[in-house]
């Protein structure tokens, strides 16, 4: 305590000092999320980039779609932000058909591609709620701001385990989203992002190592009697709309679909001396097998996580 001290008396109001010298933004409060109770009830959107490099197909940016209630994960390439709006009708109409669902709230930033005019009045001609995050506030976004991170970090670690070039990145983001669709998640309980969605269980059979060496079939009208009957080429993911795997071929560099694939997932290419080079993969698969398995949920699943093939 201290002596001389005047008598003091509380008077209601605001103090106007104290407001512009102790302003502070609200803390965000802890209490259990909303969850949706079917698939496309909400959905989460946030476009990624512009990235460094240009992907092979002349790419800059990516978008994501989350499902709220599955978690399930839909991914574009874009080479500029102004085509979100068309991306968007191709993603609505395709998620809808595929689940029987109709897509009603749409969460996403502030955007200058999320607030257009031809974007705001699209959604609202439709009937779907928009539900936009206070600016400068990308907590209020937080599933799609956090899964576009996870998706980056888990590309990068693809790439850089198998030491792929930068350009390559939008075939690592594809694969990730892919596999990442088929990984469990304490966001869904007992199931996979996929089975949540579709009903059924997704195969994994068919999974291989990002950026490993791998042999492609040649088929027969393609080559001379005595020609190489496969060629070497760089995995690169899982065909978008095709039951097969997407490979770099190092002859004509470019990115073919083939079924029949020999993998050698403990070899990487270096790109700088033109070899293979033996890398240490922390898991080896059992199964042989580089056929995709002619199973139900190998021919479908693909046919729902479609990502546009960069």
């Amino acid at each position: 305590m201290v002596l001389g001290l005047p008598g003091f008396s509380e008077k209601e109001g605001v103090c106007e000092g104290c407001v512009y010298g102790k302003s502070h933004r609200e803390p965000f409060e802890n209490e259990k999320p909303w969850r949706a109770k079917n698939p496309l009830e909400l959905i989460h959107t946030d476009v990624c980039g512009p990235m460094q490099n240009e992907s092979i197909g002349g790419n800059k940016y990516f978008i994501t779609f989350v499902d709220d209630y599955s978690r399930m994960c839909w991914v574009y390439f874009l080479r500029n932000k102004s085509s979100v709006i068309s991306v968007f009708k191709k993603f609505k109409a395709f998620v809808e058909l595929q689940s029987g669902f109709n897509l009603k709230k749409l969460r996403s930033d502030r955007g200058g591609e999320y607030t257009s005019h031809e974007f705001l009045e699209y959604c609202s001609d439709l009937g779907m709620e928009r539900q936009l995050t206070i600016a400068y506030s990308p907590q209020q976004n937080g599933i799609a701001e956090r899964r576009n991170r996870t998706i980056c970090e888990m590309a990068r670690s693809m790439m850089t385990e198998k030491k792929i070039p930068i350009k390559f990145w939008a075939e690592a983001v594809g694969t990730a989203v892919y596999l990442q669709n088929r990984c469990y998640t304490t966001s869904v309980t007992d199931k996979t992002p996929f089975e949540a969605f579709t009903g059924r269980k997704p195969g994994v059979k068919h999974l291989r190592a990002f950026g490993s060496i791998c042999y492609s079939h040649i088929p027969s009208n393609l080559r001379q009697k005595f020609d190489d009957k496969a060629s070497k080429g760089i995995f690169m993911g899982y065909g978008s709309c095709e039951k097969g795997y997407r490979v770099y071929n190092l002859q004509t560099e470019k990115i073919i679909l083939s079924r029949s694939v020999v993998f050698d997932e403990n070899k990487s290419w270096n790109w700088e001396s033109k070899q293979d080079e033996t890398v240490s993969v922390p898991f080896i698969f059992e199964n042989g097998n580089s056929e995709i398995a002619e199973t139900e949920e190998a021919s479908h699943e693909i046919h729902v996580d479609l990502y546009i093939a960069d």
